[in-house]
């Protein structure tokens, strides 16, 4: 089996800087390591180019509505030729469980093939390993909490205006959307919260604060920017989100999770569509939930030593 590794699909300004950015050429480094420790051939590719492969491994994504960048146009390159060609893209995406512990010592990412949605990658998460939740919670110093029976404010997390994962929708609109029907079903404070890495942020929680205001809501306030998803959560009777991981971090949390876009969330299996449900939203078991999301994210030392690629080549079959 042939496995290339595409360098390039890598912004340039990470190319240039790779003291700042090393964990993200790690990646790359450590699944090839793991791809030959289990004896398949493999080749890293350091320039902005193209290489028929069985599969072909990249780190991120791009959407319809992305920049144009060289990086972005090889990544669509790649998706578009294995498709036409009957290979497959495994892709690295970021860690669900970053709210825990940011600095992601073990650096565990996400991987798929061909997707990153629920239902669009292939996760090669059936019967999933029950060792390796456990593993990710020694790891990560986490556990799940029990679902919360009392709460103050409803949380609403923002995500980034024009990211992918809102496939072009305004996250302005979407915000004052939701603050109004929330509003139809509760009078509970309401706290929203920007995306911590959105540079642009502050200039579309304006505009969404003076709308509302003009529009006569109350009760309703924007997170401090210093404060973490942890600490916004603490007092939370229910999080609103569209499909991003702060969904995740509430459901392990205990707070209940209603999300807009449950076929694009990777915590669809533990929301709630319903908005009008708000003052009792409903709970899910979220056992084979958290087994399945723990056996798609490997460490460094699961890629380096062949445990990732063991796995997810069984999902390969080749031409």
């Amino acid at each position: 089996m042939k496995v290339c590794c595409f360098l390039g699909t890598l912004p340039a300004k990470t190319m240039a800087a790779p003291p700042k950015h090393d964990k993200k050429i790690a990646t790359f480094q450590n699944f090839a390591r793991g791809v030959r420790a289990a004896g398949d051939e493999v080749h890293v590719i350091s320039e902005v180019r193209y290489e028929p492969c069985d599969v072909a491994f990249m780190l991120g994504w791009v959407h319809e509505h992305g920049k144009d960048a060289p990086h972005l146009r090889l990544r669509q390159q790649i998706l578009d030729h294995q498709r036409n060609h009957g290979g497959r893209v495994a892709i690295a995406d970021s860690n669900l469980f970053l709210f825990k512990d940011s600095t992601n010592p073990h650096y565990y990412l996400r991987y798929s093939f061909d997707g990153v949605f629920p239902n669009t990658g292939e996760y090669c998460d059936q019967n999933p390993d029950p060792t390796r939740w456990a593993q990710i919670q020694q790891d990560m110093n986490m556990s799940t909490r029990p679902w919360r029976t009392s709460g103050e404010h409803v949380l609403i997390t923002l995500q980034r205006n024009g990211g992918w994962s809102m496939a072009g929708e305004n996250v302005d609109a979407w915000c004052i959307n939701v603050v109004h029907q929330i509003r139809k079903h509760t009078k509970r404070p309401i706290v929203i919260r920007a995306h911590p890495g959105d540079k642009k942020a502050y200039r579309y929680v304006r505009r969404i604060t003076d709308v509302l205001v003009k529009q006569g809501v109350r009760n309703f306030f924007i997170a401090d920017a210093n404060r973490t998803l942890m600490q916004d959560l603490e007092r939370a009777w229910v999080l609103i989100n569209h499909n991003s991981s702060p969904g995740v971090a509430a459901a392990i949390m205990g707070v209940p999770v209603i999300s807009t876009d449950i076929t694009n969330s990777q915590a669809c299996e533990v929301s709630s569509t319903d908005l009008a449900a708000i003052e009792s939203p409903p709970t899910f078991d979220r056992d084979q939930w958290l087994r399945r999301l723990a056996q798609f994210h490997w460490s460094f030392d699961d890629l380096a030593s062949g445990r990732c690629w063991r796995h997810m080549r069984q999902w390969v079959h080749v031409r």
